[in-house]
């Protein structure tokens, strides 16, 4: 069974009773019960179900563009009237867009339930120009608050959560820990957030986690930014950037200058969510596998969670890095899923029960 870590009573309950997943044995694909297997092969083995989206790009203040990819869920038999139709916000991974899979079944489980989605597609991944030498960091919580206020207003009636996956779980938290309660959403889900981004980037750089995802990683990054080469260039040694070996070495030689800092440890420092966890203001499901290289289960904030009575950890065992494969042939559902749903059902249709926390 997963381990829930909960200070408040009251919300223990509201899960075990509205999100019991929660509470229920999770039995990993016997074939790859092995976290960094699970991590490998869940984009291969799951499937991709459909989402036709309407993109919208907005302005930021400083003069660049965000994509938002809406699946406006035009045909919810739950709640036909658009302007309160529940509204969750998604923000992938790293370097992930709307299309990856485990932001569709995410929007297929949302489908289901009759909500409304939208994936912030962070600046410059998406296919879409940057207009500034800018792109983002799990630091900096500018633009997401700009996403979250947009979508706001346009739905001022409908009820709002977001949910974040890896480092959009570690921007999130981050966004959260410095607004307190003073944000339009009701509450969050957040899976596989590198909790301390120190010990983060120290185990993916053992030998066996450099060769399988660290090297493969950085170089997506690097991806990323190549397209917006000749916009780059006006700040940044791009040829320098271009021969990082490691994230931490990305990291240090492009995003941390980005965002002004004196030194990666200080970029570090600020985007680990662990130190804001203390300051989050409304109800949080986190979902963690202590077997995540990306997220080592001994930097997982245990204590600082059980200070705040907004915060709930789910910790599982097995389930790699956004992996929660189950199942003989896991080509659909996963534990992951599963969780995501459930909460998002309780908050949006019995989260009054837990407001007072």
């Amino acid at each position: 069974k997963p381990q829930l870590v909960a200070s408040n009573d009251r919300f223990c309950r509201f899960l075990e009773e509205h999100c019991p997943v929660v509470t229920e044995t999770y039995y990993p694909t016997i074939w790859c019960w092995e976290g960094r297997v699970q991590t490998l092969l869940r984009p291969f083995i799951t499937s991709r179900p459909q989402v036709e989206y309407r993109n919208e790009l907005i302005k930021t203040a400083d003069g660049g563009q965000i994509s938002l990819d809406w699946f406006d869920n035009n045909d919810s038999l739950y709640y036909p009237d658009a302007s309160t139709r529940p509204t969750v916000l998604l923000l992938p991974g790293l370097t992930g867009t709307s299309k990856e899979s485990y932001i569709l079944h995410m929007i297929h489980q949302s489908e289901t339930l009759g909500y409304r989605c939208v994936v912030f597609n962070n600046r410059g991944i998406a296919g879409e120009e940057l207009l500034t030498p800018r792109t983002y960091c799990a630091a900096n919580t500018e633009d997401l608050e700009a996403v979250i206020h947009h979508v706001h207003d346009l739905h001022p009636s409908a009820p709002f959560m977001a949910a974040g996956v890896s480092m959009g779980g570690m921007l999130l938290l981050n966004y959260l820990g410095k607004t307190g309660r003073d944000t339009p959403l009701m509450a969050a889900a957040i899976f596989s957030a590198g909790w301390n981004v120190f010990e983060s980037v120290e185990s993916l750089e053992k030998p066996l986690n450099w060769l399988l995802f660290n090297y493969y990683l950085t170089t997506c990054l690097q991806s990323s930014i190549s397209r917006h080469r000749q916009m780059l260039e006006k700040l940044f040694d791009m040829d320098l950037v271009m021969k990082a070996r490691t994230v931490r070495e990305f990291d240090k030689q492009f995003t941390s200058v980005m965002f002004g800092y004196r030194t990666i440890d200080d970029y570090y420092e600020d985007a680990s969510p662990c130190r804001k966890l203390k300051s989050v203001g409304i109800p949080v499901l986190c979902l963690n596998s202590v077997d995540d290289v990306f997220s080592p289960g001994h930097a997982i904030p245990v204590e600082t969670a059980k200070q705040n009575a907004n915060v709930a950890l789910v910790l599982t065992s097995c389930g790699g890095h956004i992996g929660f494969l189950e199942g003989i042939w896991p080509r659909k559902c996963t534990y992951m899923d599963r969780v995501f749903k459930q909460f998002v059902q309780a908050m949006f249709e019995h989260g009054n029960k837990i407001f007072s926390v």
